[in-house]
């Protein structure tokens, strides 16, 4: 668990800045209650993402790979999100839902990208 550690950091920093972002926004109260309210479901969803992602790649798994993990934890991110937004009447306008696709693919897989190409120019660097 510890070499996923900070890939699961990263991830969990970044749907916290989106729930934060969100909030700021619509001018609605940027303290941790309120940040807290709009970014559990999207945690949970990215919880079942990392589980999913790390059970159906076990032997291959790389939490830093934006193919598959990225994409997955994003759709899983993204989908449970809104289905646990939406049971609990937090709100899911088609707005929303276009907003949040785009802004946690950016983020959830974009870092990963980042750092796969990062990586690759380093190596070519140290040949």
């Amino acid at each position: 668990m510890r070499k996923y550690a900070p890939a699961l950091v990263i991830d969990i920093v970044l749907v916290v800045v989106f729930a934060a972002l969100g909030r700021s926004s619509h001018d609605e109260t940027l303290d941790i209650p309120g940040i807290a309210t709009t970014a559990w479901p999207f945690l949970a969803g990215l919880t079942v993402g990392w589980f999913a992602t790390a059970g159906l790649y076990r032997d291959k798994f790389d939490a830093r790979a934006a193919v598959p993990t990225g994409i997955l934890v994003w759709l899983c991110t993204l989908v449970v999100g809104m289905l646990l937004r939406a049971v609990t009447g937090q709100g899911t306008a088609t707005a929303f839902i276009v907003v949040a696709t785009i802004f946690l693919g950016l983020f959830l897989v974009g870092w990963r990208v980042i750092a796969r190409v990062w990586d690759r120019r380093r190596d070519v660097a140290t040949r």
